[in-house]
């Protein structure tokens, strides 16, 4: 099913015009409505009559996660808050959120977007579709939910964890279509089998997964252990939210960007030149239609390719690969995207912690367990046991609400981790992960 044909199956050569319209229009908005784009264009030397055509915009000056923070937490957003009907964020790299506003328009959009990622998905109104990712201030659970309705579908908005009722619901209710990380679809299968639950006690048949890394194998693996068809979906909350592309049921063969709502860029993440159309590098995305918070040229940090083929769906709108990698020190633990200087900055608001500490991810079973290892001062360890086991539960609980999600902590002593003259290794990452596939550019480095 295509939710919005009219759109989805558009001939290029209109889309390419829409597109330029909107971005016209989203560009001079954003220079008068958005102080900090001002700024930038006019130290660039650019108007917003310079933009003659789509290829003019690598002209603009990129967005990136500095820009959130030095802006933090309303500085780019181009209406005023009586206008901001929903207010979202994300993780930061300085303990800050990157805060995000949506009008009344905006989630109207959010919700027909996230409905087309749902109807490419195999989602019909006769489905009754669970929604197992955690409602709050990330923009997964919410995103997707108005898209169910949008499409007419049933909603169960469980929320995620307490995978036993999450198995009961599935069976009494009657769920056909499961939304969440693939690693908690596989950890879901292992609770079936656990508890000897048949897939054919059950009336799943499709399965929507996004807000991780995962490999074709995953898939494969997710789709007999749990007899459905699996489909990837990709957005992040500064952008929209999930709704930014969409993998389509009769190919799953690369995820359909909806270009009539994004302008999409691949550059070489080094130099910030514009690559050509099949290589590899950072995805870059320009809102056309956003209100709330456009952003112009927002370097995303996901290493992807772009390409455009026939597909037998009948969408005309380019394909994005999944994300094989990122240019930074991002990490993403159960849909959650962590930063190794926030756990540096809430360890250093810890007394009796020294700093220096290395975090160790690992999958049991099929879900991610995020361990971080804590050099504590040498005065801890000439203290007793319970003044040691104290610290440890406070360094627990405060990575634990920092980062929004589980984290074990082992202490360790004084001058165990290695030092280096060099960047610190911060972070070994045990799981069995998409790898990144550099660009011609990358490989020759």
């Amino acid at each position: 099913m295509i939710f919005e044909p009219e759109w989805e199956c558009m001939p290029r050569d209109e889309l390419k015009a829409l597109q330029f319209f909107r971005l016209k229009k989203q560009i001079r908005r954003v220079y008068e409505n958005v102080e900090p784009y001002r700024k930038k264009m006019d130290e660039a030397g650019i108007k917003p009559e310079d933009i003659k055509s789509l290829e003019d915009v690598r002209h603009l000056p990129f967005t990136t996660k500095d820009d959130f923070r030095e802006n933090y937490p309303y500085g780019l957003f181009a209406v005023p808050m009586e206008k901001i009907v929903r207010i979202h964020s994300s993780s930061g790299t300085t303990g800050k959120p990157t805060v995000v506003g949506y009008t009344k328009r905006d989630l109207d959009t959010w919700s027909s977007l996230t409905a087309r990622v749902l109807a490419a998905g195999g989602v019909k109104a006769k489905d009754v579709v669970q929604i197992a990712f955690g409602y709050g201030l990330f923009t997964g659970g919410f995103g997707l939910h108005y898209g169910v309705e949008k499409i007419g579908a049933s909603v169960i908005p469980v929320s995620s964890g307490q995978t036993k009722r999450q198995l009961m619901i599935m069976k009494d209710y009657g769920t056909t279509a499961i939304v969440c990380t693939p690693s908690y679809a596989l950890h879901i299968a292992e609770v079936m089998e656990e508890t000897g639950i048949s897939p054919d006690e059950l009336s799943l048949r499709v399965g929507l997964f996004g807000a991780e890394p995962w490999t074709e194998s995953m898939r494969q693996e997710i789709e007999k252990r749990l007899g459905i068809d699996a489909t990837d979906n990709y957005g992040l909350s500064e952008v929209m939210g999930p709704g930014v592309s969409g993998e389509c049921i009769e190919a799953k063969s690369g995820l359909h960007v909806f270009e009539d709502h994004f302008l999409v860029e691949v550059i070489n993440p080094e130099t910030g030149e514009v690559l050509p159309e099949g290589e590899w590098g950072e995805l870059v995305i320009t809102t056309l239609t956003k209100e709330g918070l456009p952003l112009i040229r927002y370097r995303t940090r996901d290493i992807t390719k772009l390409y455009y083929e026939e597909c037998p769906c009948g969408r005309t709108f380019i394909k994005m690969t999944k994300p094989s990698g990122r240019t930074d020190d991002m990490i993403i633990v159960r849909g959650v995207n962590i930063f190794p200087s926030q756990v540096e900055e809430a360890l250093l608001e810890i007394e009796g912690v020294a700093p220096h500490f290395q975090i160790v991810i690992d999958r049991k079973g099929y879900l991610d367990e995020l361990e971080v290892w804590v050099e504590a001062s040498e005065k801890l360890f000439f203290d007793s046991m319970r003044k040691q086991k104290e610290l440890l539960d406070r360094i627990t609980e405060h990575l634990s609400q920092a980062l929004g999600v589980k984290v074990a902590v082992k202490l360790v002593e004084p001058k165990t981790l290695e030092r280096t003259t060099g960047k610190a290794k911060r972070v070994i990452d045990k799981r069995d992960l998409p790898k990144y596939v550099p660009s011609k550019y990358l490989e020759e480095k």
